[in-house]
């Protein structure tokens, strides 16, 4: 998918999901798509591309289901994980809310390997971790902490940066 058609999905997702499809897509369905694709829009430290292939990691129970791998049925650019013992491999992690009382655990493990770490807990990014997916609503709200990440050597697209929230706290 080009970035500008990717954009343009990010932003319907950011405003109106309900009618990204005449169907109603779930929650965890655009959640997926947005997971699938930031990579695409993180500069990697040393401004390095994008690893290939990019290595999706889901800590604990699997809030996508078959998302994932629908988002990346023909890419092949794409490897997902979920519940990895390990974290070296992970370029990507997502904390599911299942997780939220090993919150912790999962930042300290994370903040040891240079990877980006993204979650729908409530308050993740003020707690530490680096993209926030909250459910606003209709809408998947992106918010972003760009100091976390900035320590770790990421950054992120101005494309990005103008559709999130960023907090520096």
């Amino acid at each position: 998918m080009p970035r500008s058609a990717f954009l343009a999905l990010l932003l319907c997702c950011t405003l109106q999901p309900g009618r990204l499809q005449a169907q109603d897509v779930s929650e965890y369905g655009m959640k997926a798509v947005l997971f699938y694709r930031l990579a695409q829009f993180i500069y990697w430290p040393g401004e390095a591309p994008a690893p290939k292939p990019t290595v999706l990691c889901v800590g604990g129970k699997n809030p996508f289901g078959s998302a994932l791998t629908q988002a990346d049925r023909n890419s092949g650019t794409v490897e997902i994980r979920v519940a990895p013992n390990e974290l070296s491999g992970c370029h990507l992690l997502f904390i599911p809310r299942s997780e939220s009382s090993h919150l912790t655990q999962w930042l300290e493990r994370a903040a040891a390997r240079n990877l980006v770490t993204v979650s729908d807990i409530n308050g993740f990014a003020r707690a530490g971790g680096m993209l926030e997916l909250p459910l606003e609503g209709e809408r998947i709200g992106i918010v972003l902490n760009r100091r976390v990440a900035n320590r770790q050597g990421f950054e992120f697209s101005a494309q990005l940066l103008r559709l999130a929230r960023v907090i520096e706290p």
